[in-house]
């Protein structure tokens, strides 16, 4: 009898939350540009549009500033990134941290993993300038303005 009812509470809560869970299944993606300096500091600041399975869409404004053991300058043109699955495109606003090494003259390649909370980051890119280094950083990604 207890493993009836208890069948019957799972398949309750299995029907209810259902959508809820799925919800928390989707997937967002970045298309940005990024162009920045460092020098023992680094910064760079460029723009970009979040895609989300659901058809949201959101144009950003992304901010990196930390510090190393850094040189360079860096321009990162149709960079793309992947976040983790999120239950809204407003989870993917806030700051983000990350450990990065990188090391480019001419052409250059960048790749990097940002995370906040349970929300993570991956981004890639191929750009131009002259960088080498290991350093420590945030990432802030906000809603653009018109």
């Amino acid at each position: 009898m207890k493993t009836v009812s208890l069948a019957i509470v799972l398949a309750t809560v299995a029907v209810i939350s259902g959508p809820v869970f799925a919800a928390a299944d989707m997937q967002c993606r970045l298309q940005f540009n990024l162009k920045g300096w460092s020098a023992f500091y680094k910064t760079a600041e460029g723009s970009g549009v979040v895609t989300c399975a659901n058809g949201a869409r959101a144009r950003v404004r992304l901010r990196v500033k930390g510090g190393g053991l850094s040189v360079g300058t860096t321009t990162i043109d149709n960079g793309q990134g992947t976040f983790s699955r999120v239950y809204s495109i407003n989870e993917i606003f806030g700051d983000y941290i990350a450990a990065e090494a990188h090391a480019g003259a001419g052409n250059s390649a960048q790749a990097a993993v940002y995370t906040r909370g349970e929300v993570s980051l991956a981004l890639t890119g191929k750009g131009r300038g002259v960088n080498v280094g290991i350093d420590f950083g945030k990432l802030s990604i906000t809603r653009a303005g018109n």
